[in-house]
């Protein structure tokens, strides 16, 4: 018999630290919140997922305040399961470019998340050319730019942002989440077409537990019709596997946020498997190995 091919280790692009025990608290999630309001760092997350094929995790931002970019670096530099972090400034803040030079000489250091989060949203920053020039910093520096909470307006500005910077990375998170108002039907369609024909964009496979009806379904058919249409649009090449941990447990646990895209993507060749849930995640990251069990 031949011998069985090894488990596909996982990089997961899409977790969230923090510590609402620190003196100063932390800006999300809401105190009240009892599912989310306690310690997510590191070790926590190891211990959930290892015997999960969990091999590496990059970290992206939740918090605003601007030191928190420094306090995720030296959590993660800590901990070799962090392969990354992705974090928030402001492109147009005049000292975007020192604040870029600083923390980019980190290699954990991978990009930053812009969107519709903390009060911004990037369509009234399009027309300032010093946003602009922050982006194409960035994307100088090989850094690379996530989104937040997806909308179809959101897709239309990432259109225009990858005009205006080709050569940029851009991460579109959680789009499986998306909800398309009517009458936007087309401008969605359309806004998907203009992205997928741009290689480097890529897309999150993530946040695809939905609540419906006060249930949460945990197999795989309810949500198979929206993950075929990411499939057919973006393909094989520019998929990401993303738990959204522990935001996730909202909605069940991490197990089954895995099992759901690990039993669709059972389905696709081999090949295509590791490209979702580590190779392209090298290509939109550019994360580097920290330890003998990651993939090179």
């Amino acid at each position: 018999m031949p011998e069985p091919e090894p488990a596909i280790p996982i990089i997961d692009t899409h977790i969230h630290l923090f510590d609402p025990s620190r003196p100063e608290g932390v800006p999300w999630p809401p105190a009240d919140d009892p599912v989310k309001y306690k310690t997510a760092l590191p070790p926590r997350y190891r211990q959930l997922t290892e015997s999960l094929g969990i091999v590496g995790a990059i970290e992206i931002e939740c918090s605003p305040w601007f030191d928190d970019n420094q306090w995720v670096l030296d959590v993660a530099e800590g901990d070799t399961i962090m392969v990354g972090t992705v974090g928030n400034l402001e492109p147009a803040n005049p000292e975007f470019q020192a604040q870029l030079e600083r923390f980019s000489s980190n290699p954990l250091f991978r990009g930053i998340r812009y969107g519709n989060l903390w009060d911004s949203n990037i369509r009234t920053q399009l027309d300032k050319p010093e946003f602009v020039e922050g982006l194409r910093a960035l994307s100088a520096q090989g850094l690379s730019l996530d989104t937040a909470n997806p909308t179809v307006e959101l897709l239309e500005d990432m259109v225009r942002v990858t005009d205006l910077v080709p050569d940029l990375r851009v991460i579109i998170d959680h789009l499986p989440k998306i909800v398309v108002p009517a009458g936007q039907e087309a401008a969605y369609e359309n806004a998907l077409k203009e992205l997928a024909g741009r290689p480097r964009v890529f897309v999150k496979v993530s946040a695809v537990l939905l609540e419906n009806e006060g249930k949460v379904a945990y197999e795989l058919e309810p949500y198979r019709e929206t993950l075929d249409h990411i499939w057919d649009t973006f393909g094989e090449d520019r998929l990401l596997y993303g738990s959204d941990w522990p935001n996730s447990d909202s909605w069940g646990s991490y197990e089954q946020v895995l099992s759901v895209v690990r039993e669709y993507f059972s389905g696709k060749s081999r090949e295509a498997q590791e490209k979702y849930f580590w190779r392209n995640s090298v290509r939109a990251y550019g994360w580097v190995k920290r330890a003998p069990n990651q993939p090179a």
